[in-house]
Formats: C-alpha cells, structure tokens, sequence
C-alpha cells in the first residue's frame, strides 16, 4: 500500500534500498536491464471498439537488447489473459495487436523475459473509456441511516483528548504534540500526530489518513511550516510512541489480515472503528482554540485515499479533499468478472473465504463507492493506470459516481505511487481551497 509518496517500485525497475550500518551509506540498487511496453495511443485511453497494440522491448543502458524471447499476455485488468504467446525477437522489438474492449473497463498487456539468469517482467494497462465505468457494488437502501447511528454513537463517547508536547520534533515554525483521543468505547483509543503552527492568528487545517499497514508514519510538516494544523491519525489504535518492533509484530500476527476482520458483520467489521475514527478526529480539530473554524481539508492515499472519500462524504464539515488512488473501491467487481479494489476480498484467491451472502452484504456499507455519491466538496483525485493494487477500474468506479466540482490527474504510467509533480499540483490546490485570500 501507500508509504506517505516514498515510491519503494518504479515502472520497469524494482529498486531496493539497503542500508550499510558500517558505512552509514545508503545505496539504491536498480535493474540495469528492463522492458518496456508502449501503447500505441499517446494518453493511454482508447474509445469502446478501437483496436489497441504495444510495443514491447528489451532496453539496456536506454539501447535495446536484440535476440530476446519474450512471453507476452494480453487480458482485462488483474483477470486471467485471454492469450499468451512467446516469440524469439531478432531486433529486440515486438509489436502485439491486443484487440479492443466493447464495454468500458481497462486492458492489460504484460510481458516476461529471462536474460543471464535473471528474470524480468512489466505490464502496462490502458482504459477504454474510464469514463462511462459504472460500479457494481450497490447502495443500500439503510446506508444513511447505518451511518447517522454510527456517528450518534461515537459522539457519545466522551473524547478526553491528551496530548504530548514533542520539543524534540518541533521547530520555530510548528509545535508537534502526540495526540490521544477516545473513541469507538470507553477506554479504547485512536493516536496520531498534531502540528500546530506557531504564527499568530487562526489557521486552516487538513486531517491526514494513512495508507495501509501497522507502522509509524510521518507528521505532515510541511504543510505546517505553510501555516496549516495538521493532524496525522493512525487507525489500529497504536499509539506512534511505540519502538518499531511493536508495529512489526502485530502487521505480522494479530493485524496481518485486519482488513478482513469481522466483515460478515457490519456493526462489528474492522473499519466500521476506523471510518467513525475519522469524524471523531474532525471533532478534535474543531476543539482546537488556533483553527479557524471553516477551512478544513482531508487527504490521502490508497487506504488514506479512501479514507478521505469515506471522510468526505459523511462529514460536511469538510471542505476540500484529495485523493490519490484510493483502496475499498467497488469490491464487488471480482464477482462481476472485473478488477475490484484493494483489499481484493472478493478477487478468486479470497473466494473460499468470503465469497458468501453475508459478506458481500456487508462490504456495501464500506465500498467507497457509496461514501462517493454523498460527497458535496470540491476535490482532487489522482491516481495511475498501471496500479495493481488499487486498479484503475475500481478507482474510476468511484470517481465516476461523484456528482462535486472534481478535478483529475491520471499519471498513466504510475503503479502504487505518486510523482512529484503529483503531490506538487494537488497540493498547491488544497492550499488555494483552503487558504484562497493568501
């Protein structure tokens, strides 16, 4: 999932960071050898009934490898290929006719080659009119009133925030506090990061939510040194204080599969905690003496890209997001012979477990898809059309149902990551949502 931008897999590289404790040196080791594989559209989008190609070659050091064999198959988004072929390549280049797609949805060519031992793959995906992709998850006829119950509930639960002065971490321009806050029961808690800028006067604020995982991510600083409370939260009630081991051992035992967990119950599936988390965390924000009590923006990625979605479309209060390839979209598609979004509960590998009524049931009041159609507020979206996490299917499913001012930015070469032209554009527009006079 999401590793707050850091990108850990680049198109066609696989890149691994090692770190030297004698040496305190830090090396990046890429592939020298890659492939490549090109549409032969420009942007990557196709209208429903053209025919598509790629061309596929092997590059070393930007020259390309001649006599090569390379395996190639062609098939919809993260969907057994319809074919697979292999051909030995003279030249080094090989160009695949990949057919067309009638109904809308993404098409997937993915090539392997096997050089001096080693092993290479890649794939690239291309839509077909992303646009007119339509969910298959459906919406509930109780979903509002789910909600409104789960949020009375959590606003019953006294908040006793605590917070923890970090001089360590502050600096001239923020103060960072840890942050407690009660939540979901008596004595059962969310944590996060809170930066507080140290400027005069009140300030806008925007709720960060984090990809993926157990772990320790950062605070936002930056948009602290811009003059923005930000507060960062965590969603396995851990607090961010703890040594790394902690985080470890529980992705690896008891939260390894957290996603999962309880969903044949709607009142008691694992994000049912996390999603009213979210607004427990808007109420904080509003208690703070230095906000001023309108501009608040919500942003993420992947889990925190849904998380946004979700934040978004139950609190109104809210008034701009972005939101960078988001997870929990249109679950369901697996069932409908099509990409689903991450976590992929539905996906062939997970149907013996949760292929079943109940399940299925209950993941509709989670799909972001649904939160989607309630959000009221301007917002960016961004993500890539080569994700195999959060595939651009599900991510187009969601973004295809919000009826606000939106703005998008497809980067259709990116996987699971953002560029840095990414988060300079969205962000520079939360800046201008939230602080529009500056």
């Amino acid at each position: 999932m999401d590793f707050n931008g850091q990108t850990f897999f680049r198109k066609g590289i696989c890149t691994i960071f090692v770190l030297l404790f004698f040496t305190g040196d830090l090396f990046a080791y890429e592939n020298y050898l890659h492939l490549e594989i090109i549409p032969n559209h420009d942007n990557w989008t196709y209208n429903l009934g053209e025919k598509v190609s790629f061309t596929i070659r092997v590059v070393r050091a930007g020259i390309t490898v001649k006599n090569t064999t390379i395996t190639y198959q062609i098939g919809l988004e993260k969907m057994k290929p319809d074919f697979t072929e292999t051909k030995t390549v003279k030249n080094g280049v090989v160009t695949v006719e990949a057919g067309t797609l009638k109904k809308p949805g993404f098409l997937t060519c993915k090539a392997t080659t096997e050089i001096d031992g080693m092993k290479y793959e890649e794939h690239t995906t291309v839509g077909f009119s992303p646009e007119k992709i339509q969910p298959t998850t459906t919406l509930p006829k109780d979903f509002k009133q789910f909600w409104d119950k789960a949020i009375q509930e959590t606003s019953q639960i006294p908040m006793e925030p605590m917070l923890t002065y970090l001089p360590e971490r502050s600096t001239s321009k923020y103060k960072m506090y840890h942050v407690r806050l009660q939540h979901y029961k008596m004595k059962s808690y969310i944590y996060g990061l809170l930066c507080i800028p140290t400027s005069s006067g009140k300030h806008p604020a925007v709720l960060k939510v984090p990809g993926a995982g157990v772990k320790k991510d950062p605070a936002d600083t930056e948009l602290a040194e811009k003059g923005f409370i930000t507060l960062l939260i965590g969603i396995n009630g851990i607090p961010y204080t703890m040594d790394d081991e902690v985080y470890r051992s529980l992705q690896n035992g008891v939260l390894a599969d957290y996603p999962f967990i309880h969903l044949d119950d709607k009142d008691h599936y694992y994000y049912r905690r996390v999603y009213t988390g979210c607004i427990r965390a808007i109420d904080f924000i509003y208690t703070l003496p230095e906000f001023d009590g309108v501009n608040l923006g919500v942003s993420g990625g992947s889990q925190g890209g849904a998380l946004t979605i979700v934040t978004a479309g139950l609190d109104k209060r809210v008034k701009a997001l972005v939101a960078f390839y988001p997870a929990l979209c249109d679950l369901t598609g697996y069932l409908h012979g099509r990409a689903g979004g991450w976590p992929a509960m539905f996906a062939p590998e997970n149907a013996k477990l949760n292929n079943k009524p109940e399940k299925i049931e209950t993941s509709k009041y989670f799909d972001v898809v649904n939160f989607a159609r309630f959000v009221t507020v301007p917002g960016y979206y961004s993500f890539g059309y080569n994700d195999p996490t959060c595939p651009p299917t599900s991510t187009f499913s969601a973004y295809n149902v919000i009826t606000a001012p939106k703005k998008l930015f497809i980067a259709y070469n990116t996987g699971h990551w953002r560029t840095v032209e990414q988060q300079a554009v969205t962000q520079a527009w939360l800046i201008n949502q939230l602080r529009p006079d500056k």
